[in-house]
């Protein structure tokens, strides 16, 4: 929602065409954003990716790297993303044993003109699809859900959680 209180995107000029957000006029502010997202699998994928004889490697610390990358590639990902100068990118990746999952949860920080949401969510994306990609050879049934942004704080807009 539009400060006025009316929805508009903010990508879409007058006429309905793409275009990059002018942000020369906006402060330059500390923004944080955290995103997560789970890759579901089998109990025994869990147990073997855990126990790091995951044939292909490291499973947990090659997605975490993955992320990362991602993260700061992301305005070469997304069309109309600005490119940003990341002051840091974490992305922590967790059991849950009760779905079973890997949950990935990244945090991405900037002191910047423009958020940081795109690039959180693209470390978790991609994370995740490391995940997938390492481990298809036992489990192709693995379901990456729940890609979300879970909080963003500053700006003009202000902070917001799920």
């Amino acid at each position: 929602m539009s400060d006025k209180g009316e929805a508009h995107l903010t990508h879409l000029d007058a006429s309905g065409a793409a275009s990059m957000v002018d942000v020369g006029d906006k402060d330059a502010t500390v923004r944080i954003a955290r995103a997560e997202g789970f890759v579901t699998m089998a109990p025994e994928t869990l147990e073997l990716i855990l126990s790091g004889n995951a044939k292909k490697g490291d499973v947990v610390a090659v997605a975490r790297i993955a992320g990362i990358m991602a993260a700061k590639r992301t305005h070469e990902l997304i069309p109309l993303c600005h490119p940003l100068m990341l002051d840091k990118i974490a992305v922590d990746i967790e059991p849950e044993p009760a779905l079973p999952a890997l949950r990935v949860i990244a945090t991405a920080r900037v002191s910047g003109r423009t958020g940081v949401e795109m690039e959180a969510l693209t470390a978790v994306s991609l994370a995740c699809l490391t995940i997938y990609d390492m481990a298809k050879a036992v489990d192709r049934a693995m379901t990456i859900t729940g890609v979300r942004l879970l909080e963003k704080s500053g700006g003009r807009s202000g902070d917001w959680r799920a």
